[in-house]
């Protein structure tokens, strides 16, 4: 393969040409969580046929760099002995116990029942204490300023009013989450999954949220002034489906 053509693959994933292996599939995961298909309501199609074909071409990319890269062979283990063909092997019999007078006279008195015998049917099974569902705790108004929640699963949880500022929040999976009122001024929301949120009246000023799935959030009155939302005129947030009506832009706007 050309060098031009591996220059083309790495531009895809968004590497320089010749990074490492590991580079290459870390940049995979990458692209390919933001722009898998499933990510994309499934009424509009026009946006899952795009994701589609762009997964297709960072696969594709992938898969050739990776068949450039050479593979360290694992070292191959010695074969085990093969015994002489004239040894034999024999497995000694253990005597049959014969049964006491004592085992003899119970077996005799007391008639073997199947072990589902002593089950009442009529009663229905119920699941034990410990086999039941725990219900999450409400963190409605929870302190969590500045706290480590890197790649933590808090999808569906009840966050509203927490305060959240501050707090990193990188590759968090926050599909669902209610976050109305939530104060995540200066938090680091990179690469993270808010899918179908509820942000309203949440406070995002100077938030990080390059990466980070929006799609289908509720962002009505959110503040995101001074929050990082791409490079340049790059935009770099899924917002696809979102509800936008009266947020504070980045820029001081309200969107309308």
């Amino acid at each position: 393969m050309s060098s031009n053509n591996l220059d083309h693959y790495y531009r895809i994933l968004g590497l320089e040409p010749g990074a490492s292996l590991e580079d290459v599939n870390q940049a995979y995961k990458d692209l390919a969580f933001i722009w898998h298909p499933d990510r994309v309501p499934k009424d509009n199609q026009r946006l899952r046929q795009k994701a589609e074909a762009k997964l297709k071409e960072i696969n594709q990319a992938r898969d050739e760099l990776r068949s450039q890269k050479p593979k360290t062979p694992k070292p191959s283990s010695p074969p085990p002995p093969k015994p002489a063909s004239n040894t034999y092997y024999y497995r000694a019999r253990s005597p049959r116990r014969e049964p006491t007078q004592s085992r003899r006279y119970y077996q005799s008195r007391e008639p073997q029942q199947p072990p589902y015998a002593s089950r009442n049917y009529s009663q229905p099974r119920t699941r034990s204490q410990s086999q039941r569902p725990r219900s999450q705790p409400d963190l409605s108004g929870a302190n969590f300023q500045g706290v480590d929640l890197k790649e933590k699963d808090l999808s569906g949880r009840n966050l509203s009013k927490a305060n959240l500022s501050q707090a990193n929040l990188t590759d968090a999976f926050l599909h669902n989450v209610n976050l109305s009122g939530a104060n995540l001024e200066g938090a680091n929301l990179f690469r993270a999954n808010l899918f179908q949120a509820c942000l309203v009246q949440a406070n995002l000023r100077d938030a990080n949220l390059i990466g980070a799935d929006l799609s289908g959030a509720d962002l009505r009155g959110a503040d995101l002034r001074g929050a990082k939302v791409g490079t340049g005129d790059r935009l770099l947030v899924k917002l696809t489906g979102a509800i936008l009506s009266g947020t504070i832009l980045p820029d001081g706007r309200i969107h309308e």
